[in-house]
């Protein structure tokens, strides 16, 4: 059984169809990457699953457990067991690092103070940052923040991370340090929703690849079916298109 599975998944802004039918698996442990032009419905899609979005059919089960999204107590505890990482950092300006990572696992899932703030400092180590807790995000680069942002939502212990392009707000030389601490967070077996246009990273950590356009999904497969033998004609043509020097 699959950790999350999407079935028949629609949704709609007013009468623009912005899902259609969307069907994905997520295993225990795998990473999932959502590609496609932008527009294509990959943001839309990870948004409907934490509800910010609301889906007008289909059904999406965690584990045993359907997410009824016209029940506040079955999203909430949906929203317990995934973090969504958007491409702008959101951190609070006022507050530092470690008050950033810590402020909802001690203000909203009540977890004793000292115990949260010696799990945030292991954290932030995990995703090169230690030593910045007493930093202010406007003394931190782009990367660093975002970084901080992925050890927010790590700090929520969730059991599916959900990544929204989070390097498409950087500057070219800082991707790489973000990339760099998702990929430490795939080798050490968090499930993970990945929304990105950088393919070569794509390629390298994700388990499966799903090609979306026009609020479907068009191809499924391994990176390498969908990279070096496309079965559509759509992805064919999406992957000439990415794959030019």
């Amino acid at each position: 059984m699959p950790l999350l599975a999407i079935e028949g998944l629609s949704a709609c802004y007013g009468r623009l169809k912005v899902l259609q039918d969307v069907s994905i698996d997520v295993e225990k442990g795998g990473v999932v990457a959502l590609i496609g032009p932008s527009g294509s419905g990959k943001s839309t899609l990870l948004r409907a699953l934490v509800g910010l979005t609301k889906p007008t059919s289909g059904l999406v089960r965690f584990g045993d457990e359907t997410i009824r999204y016209d029940s506040a107590a079955s999203l909430r505890a949906a929203r317990r067991r995934m973090s969504i990482v958007f491409q702008q950092y959101n951190l609070f300006q006022n507050m530092t690092v470690l008050r950033n990572v810590t402020v909802a696992p001690v203000m909203v899932q009540r977890r004793a103070r000292a115990t949260v703030e010696a799990e945030a400092r292991d954290v932030l180590a995990k995703v090169g940052l230690a030593g910045k807790h007493a930093a202010y995000p406007d003394q931190l680069s782009g990367g660093q923040q975002q970084r901080v942002a992925i050890a927010r939502a790590l700090m929520l212990r969730p059991d599916l991370l959900l990544l929204d392009e989070v390097t498409a707000a950087l500057d070219p030389e800082l991707v790489g340090e973000v990339l760099d601490t998702i990929r430490t967070l795939a080798a050490g077996g968090m499930t993970m929703i990945v929304v990105s246009h950088e393919m070569g990273f794509v390629r390298e950590v994700a388990d499966t690849v799903v090609m979306m356009d026009g609020g479907k999904v068009i191809e499924a497969g391994t990176p390498a079916e969908l990279f070096d033998h496309p079965k559509t004609e759509r992805a064919g043509a999406f992957m000439a298109k990415v794959r030019r020097p």
